[in-house]
């Protein structure tokens, strides 16, 4: 039997400068992403597209959102197994390109994970964990493009 999940979100406009969109440079690409008892996210667009790059985007929040989900699954695995990480960072990049249309589309994202373990002789089995996190990733598995991974491991003992 599957279970089922339900994501609840708010997103609100924010960026009415008074005449709506009356224009394409007449209105702010601002909003806000609201989940009830979290704190919210001020978003925009990429600047590319005239959005405010102070705020999150879209496509930085589903780079981000890989990335964390690859995360969560791997120090789950990591843990299941009795390997022991300490610290966990990521340096993923996602690559979109526009189409002619006018819309788009991402055609890859790479997770870079630099993970710390503290027994050397783990180091393999470690670095084989990440392909397993990939087939169980919730995000990834929604995905149309290929998730790449270029983990590296060290140890900290």
């Amino acid at each position: 039997m599957s279970k089922h999940h339900s994501y609840n979100v708010k997103i609100e406009w924010t960026g009415n400068k008074g005449t709506g969109t009356s224009s394409y440079r007449a209105y702010e690409r601002s909003h806000s992403i609201q989940v009830e008892g979290k704190p919210e996210i001020l978003g925009s667009s990429d600047p590319a597209f005239r959005g405010d790059n102070t705020k999150h985007n879209p496509e930085d929040m589903l780079v981000a959102s890989l990335s964390a989900c690859h995360m969560l699954f791997y120090l789950h695995l990591c843990a299941d197994a009795g390997i022991t990480v300490v610290e966990y960072v990521d340096n993923v990049s996602g690559i979109m390109e526009e189409t002619p249309n006018g819309g788009g589309r991402f055609t890859e994202v790479v997770l870079r994970p630099t993970v710390t373990i503290t027994e050397k002789s783990r180091t393999e089995e470690a670095n084989q964990l990440h392909h397993k996190a990939n087939e169980l990733c919730f995000i990834a598995n929604s995905c149309n493009f290929p998730v790449r991974h270029e983990p590296s491991c060290q140890v900290r003992e």
